[in-house]
Formats: structure tokens, C-alpha cells, sequence
């Protein structure tokens, strides 16, 4: 029956239009049918897609077509997307008519970026402001020209905490004035966490494969512990940040956020290039590499020395019942467990703090003035005095953050250079290296954070717990991956360790995601 309407249906178009419409139309009848029938699993990898395309099962305008299907479908109930990008077709059909980049290893696989990182195309990059949604860069940021070239396709802009959450002292993550508030899809009146909020819970209901988050302190692998997926936060300096509106040059960085430890090692191998515009990237001892999937390996706990830090768990029972199980999980693949009771004081945390609010200034301006003649607002008063006027922006929000910033002086003050010398030499040398030197360590472990709390635009986040700080601060990479799961709400656990160390912790990661299986779907569709 399917192939007898479609049949009549092109014989009608050849009879209403000239041949060479005629061929357009069947074209795209053919490709309307096959997507129709095209229902993907919830839980597809980057390896499903791929037999997909060797099998000649789907096209990638098929697939394409398919997330953009369902982005209309979920995205009104959970506001995971800002943008969905208007070429997402047109990339997916070139794809298709060029048989050379069938090898390369993101080939037809569909990203979501947070919106906050640049594309040269028609999409706007608003870091979730109204202010900034006529803000058009003019050039893809270094590490979407990696995705593109690796063969990704951009399905859109991803919802985030607006300004990636630095802009008020009491803020509910995953709002923001473009987005709206983005909702958590194993219970919609739970948050997501963030800034990452939209990459987190697109990838967590199949919006996507694969999406791009950002982490300050927390943005990667907080989301991804409230949504039940893997997040890599990797070393400062392993990616590019060029191209991406600012927090701080000394802890932001980008990372994907997959249901596999497998997809997002994929794809960071992908978007290791060096930036001569990013001098991170060109520090001497960095070591990076363009593919990691030599280090999916299942043994990978096996002889591995692993701290078990405690006392973020201490004020809740059942996230420590299930550390605990963790580490008996790890025992049995082989790992040494040490217990540790700090990894790193509170003190880095408040010089931290200082280090952000004097970077977001200068970064933000600079990142308003590379924007050009055409930038939404030329500088970070200029923006605090557009916000405020605008009665949406400042419906649940004070952006009291953007006023502590804006009060602060150059990058020559000695209050800065004093907090950003004291949080990384607390961070780092006094803190995760000292730990992991003295017990004799490959990585530390611990809970990612509780279970999502319910939203609350008015009091703002309960965050319980969370692990993020020592690596966040330090620079060091960090990889959260799913741990269990509390009353149907997924927990993440971090695994994080020293500056390069991305090969070791993703041993850790794939050996123990392997062994558990911990990651369910959420019943949200």
C-alpha cells in the first residue's frame, strides 16, 4: 500500500511540474517515507549510526531528519533546544552525495552545541541573553570546524543556564531568557543541572548522539550527573575555547557529553587541535591526542589505585551506599580502593571565586569587541544596563554577578594575581597532586552530586552535593559517568586525577561503565 501512494504520488508531481521539479519531488517524497518508518533506540551510539550507514539501512539525511522529528516532538515539554539550525538538511544531504568521508569518525553523527559556543552560520550565538539574540559570529569556533571536519552534523544550539550561570548568586540552572527554564526528562518538575542543562538532557532523551557542554566549575559534569549520561571535562588547554563566550581563561573549558564513555572519547579525540589563539593550547607539556579509543579498554581497573573521596557523601546515606558499592565494583575488577577525607580545601574555592569575577570582565569585553561593529552591547555595563531593561531577563534573576564583576579592575591588580597564584597552587600542588603523590594514586573517585532537586525559579538551586571543585579548579580533567540511581533518578560519579591524565581516567571510566551498565532511559518521550 506504502509503495502504491507513493507511486500515485509522484505520478501527480509529474504531471503538475516539469521533469527537472519532477526529480526534486520524488526525491524528497522517497526520503518524507523513509523517515517516517525510521525509528531509532533510544540508547544509539556512534557504532549503531554507523551500521546504519554501512547497511544502507538509513541515509544521513534519514537520520538527520529523524532528531530533527523528534527536537519538534519533546523540545516544547523539555526546552533542551534554543536554536535547531535551519542547514541542518542541506549538511546531511552532502554527506550523503560524498562517499570520501564515510571513514571519518563522526561521520553523519548529530551534535547539539551549547549556545554559547560560535558558529559561522545562520544560527546566533546568545549565551542564552536576549540581549545577545541578534549576535551572528562571523566564524565557526575552532573546535566546531574539528566537528565538521570529522563529518558531524550540527543539529542546532543547545539551552543553557543563561551567561553559562554566572550571573546571579541565587539562579535555578538550565533557565534562560531565550530557553526558558529547560526541564529534567526522568521527571520534568526536577532540574537538570547546569550551565549544560540543555546539552545534558538532549543527549539523556535522544535529542541528539552526541552534545557539547561547557564547565567552568560543574557545567559538564553536573548535568551529566542529573541526566544520567557521561560528560568529560578534559585539561584546560586539551580544547579549544576560542570562539566561545567567556567565564574564565583559566578554568573554562569545552567537552562532549554522551550516553557512552565510547561516544564522548570519540569525540573528544576529535577536537584536540591546537589554537594559536588559544595559548592553553600551546603549553609545553601538553599532551593530546587525536584519537583516544585505544584506551576503551575493559580491563582497564585492573592494577588501578584509586582514591575514594568520602566526604562530600557524608550528609547522605543513600549516594554513599552507592559509592560504596562502587568501590566494591571497582575491587573486583582489580583496583586498589583508598579512602581519602578531603582532596581539596575550601580555601581555593574562595580564591577561585575572585579569579572568575575579574576574567569573566576582561573576557567578556573582549569577546564583545571581537564581535564587531554588529555586537549586541559593547561591553559588560553596557550589557548589565540592557538586561535590567529588559523585564524578562530580570523576571526570576538579579545578575548580581555581572555587578561584582563589572566592580572589579584589570588583570594587573594584585588581588587577582594573588587568587589565581593561591587557587592553583591549592588546587594543584597542595591539593590533587599532593593527594594522589602521597597515597600513590591513578585517579580519585567520588559522587557526582544527589539526586535532581525540584525546580525552584524563586530560592534557586540545591545542589546537596558535589565533587567538581579540585578538578575544576586545578584544570584537570574530570569524567563523570552513571553510578545508580535513587527513586528513579539517575547519580553520576566523578573520576578525576592529574593535568593530562584524560588516557587513565578514561580506563577507569570505560572499565567500570562496562562492568555496571548503570545507564537506563528515561520513561519521557
Amino acid at each position: 500500500m506504502r509503495l502504491y501512494l507513493l507511486v500515485c504520488f509522484v505520478i501527480f508531481q509529474f504531471n503538475c511540474q516539469t521533469s527537472n521539479k519532477q526529480a526534486t519531488a520524488e526525491h524528497r517524497v522517497l526520503q518524507d517515507v523513509l523517515s517516517k518508518d525510521l525509528d531509532l533506540d533510544n540508547e544509539i551510539d556512534i557504532k549503531g549510526i554507523r551500521q546504519l550507514y554501512q547497511s544502507k539501512s538509513a541515509s544521513v539525511a534519514d537520520v538527520t531528519r529523524f532528531y530533527l522529528n523528534r527536537i519538534e516532538q519533546l523540545n516544547p515539554s523539555l526546552h533542551a533546544v534554543i536554536t535547531v539550525n535551519p542547514d541542518a538538511m542541506a549538511i546531511a544531504e552532502e554527506l550523503d552525495g560524498d562517499a570520501s568521508k564515510a571513514n571519518l569518525p563522526l561521520y553523519g553523527i548529530p551534535f547539539l552545541l551549547k549556545d554559547n559556543i560560535d558558529t559561522g552560520d545562520k544560527m546566533p550565538c546568545t549565551a542564552g541573553s536576549r540581549i545577545m539574540a541578534n549576535s551572528f559570529p562571523a566564524k565557526d569556533s575552532p573546535i566546531v570546524k574539528q566537528l565538521r571536519k570529522a563529518g558531524a552534523v550540527i543539529l542546532g544550539k543547545a539551552n543553557l543556564s543563561e551567561w553559562a550561570n554566572f550571573h546571579s548568586l541565587e539562579s535555578s540552572s538550565g533557565w534562560s531568557g531565550m530557553g526558558g527554564q529547560t526541564n529534567n526528562p526522568y521527571d520534568t518538575t526536577r532540574n537538570p543541572c547546569g550551565s549544560s542543562a540543555g546539552s545534558g538532557v538532549a543527549v539523556a532523551a535522544n535529542l541528539c548522539v552526541i552534545a557539547i557542554g561547557t564547565e567552568t566549575n560543574g557545567s559538564i559534569v553536573c548535568p551529566s550527573n542529573n541526566n544520567g549520561i557521561v560528560g568529560i571535562k578534559p585539561t584546560v588547554g586539551l580544547l579549544s575555547r576560542s570562539g566561545i563566550v567567556p567565564i574564565s581563561f583559566t578554568q573554562d573549558t569545552p567537552g562532549p557529553m554522551a550516553r557512552t564513555v565510547s561516544d564522548a572519547v570519540i569525540a573528544l579525540g576529535a577536537m584536540t587541535a591546537v589554537d594559536k589563539n588559544d595559548s592553553k593550547t600551546l603549553q609545553t607539556d601538553r599532551q593530546a591526542l587525536s584519537d583516544y579509543t585505544g584506551y576503551l579498554n575493559t580491563n582497564g581497573l585492573s592494577g588501578k589505585r584509586i582514591g575514594l573521596w568520602t566526604g562530600n557523601t557524608s550528609n547522605h546515606p543513600l549516594v554513599k551506599e552507592l559509592m560504596e558499592q562502587a568501590a566494591e565494583q571497582c575491587k573486583a575488577k582489580g583496583a586498589t580502593i583508598v579512602e581519602l577525607e578531603s582532596v581539596v580545601t575550601r580555601e581555593a574555592n574562595r580564591h577561585s571565586f575572585q579569579v572568575l569575577l575579574y576574567e569573566f570582565k576582561d573576557g567578556l569585553n573582549n569577546y564583545l569587541n571581537e564581535l564587531g561593529v554588529d555586537a549586541p552591547a559593547k561591553d559588560l555595563g553596557d550589557l548589565i544596563n540592557k538586561t535590567k531593561a529588559d523585564p524578562i531577563e530580570m523576571q526570576y534573576h538579579n545578575f548580581s554577578l555581572f555587578e561584582m564583576a563589572n566592580d572589579k579592575g584589570s588583570l594587573e591588580e594584585e588581588e587577582y594575581l594573588n587568587a589565581k597564584q593561591l587557587a592553583a597552587s591549592l588546587s594543584q600542588e597542595q591539593g590533587i597532586d599532593s593527594v594522589m603523590t602521597t597515597h600513590n594514586l591513578d585517579a580519585i573517585i567520588s559522587a557526582a552530586g544527589g539526586p535532581a532537586w525540584k525546580t525552584d525559579l524563586v530560592n534557586g538551586d540545591n545542589f546537596g552535593l558535589s565533587s567538581s571543585s579540585p578538578a575544576a579548579i586545578s584544570g584537570y580533567p574530570n569524567i563523570c559517568v552513571p553510578l545508580g540511581a535513587i527513586q528513579g533518578l539517575p547519580i553520576g560519579m566523578n573520576i578525576f586525577g592529574r593535568k593530562w591524565s584524560e588516557p587513565v581516567l578514561i580506563e577507569i571510566a570505560y572499565s567500570y561503565e562496562q562492568a555496571t551498565k548503570h545507564r537506563f532511559s528515561p520513561d519521557f518521550q
